[in-house]
């Protein structure tokens, strides 16, 4: 005879709902709290411009509309919350149902956790759930990890929120290229073609290891350079590939930059590929991805007109202490928050040709076709024939990243650059963050487009104090 499983209730802090406005949808046939502090902390934080303040104000509306003809008993009695509710051995399970706080707590926390203060109340309101309910395990779901660690102290089981998360484990996370195994050609001699094509090389190979594959995924010999192509379409068991183009040499440079390895080659390959409309490139600080990203940027904007102009953005969060409000345009205030894209902006154009007119001359030139602009304002826009360049996207949370890459028309190029061990955003962390979010969800996209570097090509004083330090 099995054994039923054991009855859960779930009592939601308020930075659950302001993250995710669904997170009351999201527990399956088990019943979900929310003190009355919790809907006290949803009216302060509705007011505003803020993420987390439209989503404090979409969970009223959620709750509105579920509570929408009801009377004061059927509140009482739980509120049924819509689908989720999974089938099982036992039959139909019952569907969750979402409980508000009637009535004020007994005073059930130590001295040294007063209950005026917002989490201590959600706290008491746990420990007197435990005293109702003691079949029931009671579990607090919250993002604060102080709140988690002063509920385990007092004895209430308490969890973070999951159901947010893209993957399980950063080491799942899709890196755009991998190795060939040592026996791969042996396996797949017999049925492999190849041809060439307008001056392009290309492979049709089939076994259980093309299967795996997905489009514009890189495909490489490990211990050789002899064999680097990537992979343009996958049916089934048979893949089509394409020898890459080679930035390495001067010759093929890309607006006087070569690749110095082979990931960088792979990136300059996706970012001149006019076939691929989205682009995602992850990798620690001094791996090159503003100065590749930017380098083909100038070489499609500039010498083969693909673009009409290049669009730099990144999110405002401080590294240390806010310095207040800056002065100027919408430009001028971006501009500092840019240092890394006009640094490698100065490398890109330095030249002594024609002496100082010469370079303002490049610098009035730039500055017509290089526009930076704030996220802040994206929202309801279109652009047309752009080459965007999004920085730091590590620190956008996946809806802000879905708002701003529907902003692009027909002929316009995203790009995405960040490094998600440096995530400054509270409450995000490497398996929620927007950028995670799109690698994974774009991985299979024939028009999208993801490489992870690796290796820094920095001074040895980077070099050395990012290893040392």
């Amino acid at each position: 005879m099995t054994q039923e499983p054991r009855r859960r209730l779930f009592v939601l802090d308020t930075n659950v709902l302001m993250h995710d406005p669904t997170a009351i949808f999201r527990f399956d046939e088990h019943d979900v709290f929310l003190p009355m502090m919790v809907l006290e902390e949803l009216d302060a934080n509705k007011k505003g411009m803020s993420e987390a303040a439209r989503n404090a104000r979409q969970v009223s509306r959620f709750i509105d509309e579920l509570m929408h003809g009801l009377n004061k008993h059927q509140i009482d009695s739980g509120i049924v919350l819509p689908g989720g509710h999974r089938l099982n051995g036992n039959g139909n399970r019952k569907p969750g149902r979402m409980f508000f706080q009637t009535r004020l707590s007994q005073p059930l926390l130590p001295d040294t956790l007063p209950g005026h203060r917002a989490d201590n109340t959600i706290l008491e309101y746990c420990l007197s759930l435990q005293e109702q309910h003691p079949e029931a395990q009671v579990t607090l779901v919250s993002k604060d990890i102080n709140l988690r660690i002063k509920a385990t102290i007092i004895g209430v089981h308490a969890e973070d929120y999951f159901n947010d998360k893209t993957l399980d484990d950063l080491d799942l996370l899709f890196s755009g290229s991998s190795p060939l195994p040592p026996d791969f050609w042996e396996a797949h001699s017999q049925e492999m073609d190849s041809w060439q094509e307008q001056g392009r090389t290309f492979y049709r190979v089939k076994g259980p290891e093309a299967a795996g594959w997905v489009p514009n995924q890189f495909i490489f010999n490990e211990h050789t350079d002899d064999f680097e192509a990537v992979v343009r379409k996958v049916d089934g068991d048979t893949a089509v590939m394409e020898l890459v183009h080679q930035y390495r040499g001067e010759r093929n440079s890309v607006w006087g930059i070569t690749a110095r390895n082979r990931e960088q080659n792979f990136a300059l390959n996706l970012l001149m590929d006019p076939a691929i409309d989205f682009i995602s490139i992850l990798g620690p600080a001094g791996t090159g991805k503003t100065l590749l990203t930017l380098a083909a940027g100038l070489a499609q904007t500039l010498e083969k007109n693909r673009y009409r102009e290049i669009i730099m953005t990144r999110v405002t969060v401080p590294l240390g202490e806010d310095i207040g409000f800056l002065p100027g345009t919408e430009e001028e205030k971006m501009e500092p928050w840019m240092g890394a894209l006009m640094d490698n902006l100065e490398v890109l154009t330095q030249s002594d040709e024609g002496g100082d007119w010469g370079r303002a001359a490049t610098q009035d030139l730039l500055r017509n076709r290089i526009k930076i602009r704030s996220l802040n304002f994206m929202r309801g826009r279109t652009f047309l024939n752009r080459y965007i360049i999004l920085d730091e996207a590590q620190n956008l949370t996946p809806k802000q990243m879905k708002t701003l890459i529907t902003r692009a028309g027909p002929g316009t190029k995203i790009v995405c650059l960040g490094n998600v061990s440096q995530i400054d955003t509270p409450y995000l962390t490497e398996t929620t963050s927007g950028l995670t979010y799109v690698v994974d969800r774009f991985k299979n996209w024939p028009h999208g487009g993801h490489i992870t570097l690796l290796r820094g090509e920095r001074s040895r004083l980077a070099e050395f104090a990012s290893d040392a330090l």
